[in-house]
């Protein structure tokens, strides 16, 4: 008896399920409970991987909250927007233009920084397949983003591979950028930055003002991404902020 109730409640729910899907407003379905599960798990799901990537993998290197606050609302965004853009036949077109348009991005201020246009680029990737991959099995789906943050682990995480920091200095003594002086110059950086420097590349050279541009590669404290390290001069926005 018990079972016989269980069916027709079954039943019963089936039939309403099915009387609501059957609604149209304005030729379109007003609800279609499967594609809004898969939807939705897709969405948490892709928002899962990339909050990973993105919090543990980026950000607890950089501190840097708006690269955090712009990963995950731009993969937020080319998710729902390819995925709802599913059925229109610039399928693959549309999410090349994407990497287009993000790969010309430049800031009011400086340019993206090469490392952040690299996790800008994985997470439009990861968005965009977990939005498009629909004949794909959703094991194939979960094994392709666990590859994605196994690769990404490995590089940021592999003490075998060293990281090398350079900056651009402006420097006032010419007399030592010579070969011959060379050891006397990076003597004379180590004590003056407070760095230890491993090497020295000498750039362009200005006699009349007694001034060359050199570019400094050291070791950074704590393995830090410093992102104004290839900053020469600050413009006048800069100023007015430092003089403030």
């Amino acid at each position: 008896m018990e079972e016989l109730e269980a069916m027709l409640a079954g039943d019963s729910l089936t039939v309403v399920q099915s009387t609501i899907e059957s609604i149209m407003v304005m030729g379109t379905p007003l609800v279609n409970f499967t594609d809004f599960w898969l939807l939705i798990i897709r969405c948490v799901f892709n928002m899962a991987i990339v909050w990973l990537i993105t919090h543990f993998l980026y950000y607890k290197k950089s501190q840097r909250k708006d690269y955090y606050f712009t990963f995950m609302l731009i993969s937020l965004s080319i998710f729902f927007l390819i995925y709802l853009l599913g059925s229109v036949k610039i399928k693959i077109g549309f999410a090349l233009g994407l990497f287009a348009i993000f790969g010309i991005i430049r800031y009011r201020t400086e340019s993206m920084p090469v490392r952040e246009m690299t996790y800008l680029f994985v997470i439009i990737a990861i968005s965009v397949i977990n939005a498009l991959a629909g004949p794909v099995s959703f094991l194939e789906l979960v094994a392709t983003n666990i590859i994605f943050a196994f690769v990404i682990w490995l590089c940021e995480w592999n003490k075998k591979i060293k990281h090398t920091a350079c900056k651009l200095v402006q420097y006032d003594k010419i007399d030592l950028i010579t070969p011959e002086k060379y050891d006397d110059l990076i003597s004379d950086l180590n004590k003056r930055l407070g760095l230890s420097i491993v090497r020295v590349e000498v750039g362009a050279v200005d006699f009349l003002r007694d001034m060359a541009v050199l570019k400094v590669y050291y070791k950074p404290i704590n393995d830090e991404v410093n992102t104004s390290d290839n900053i020469i001069k600050l413009n006048k926005e800069q100023w007015a902020q430092k003089d403030s």
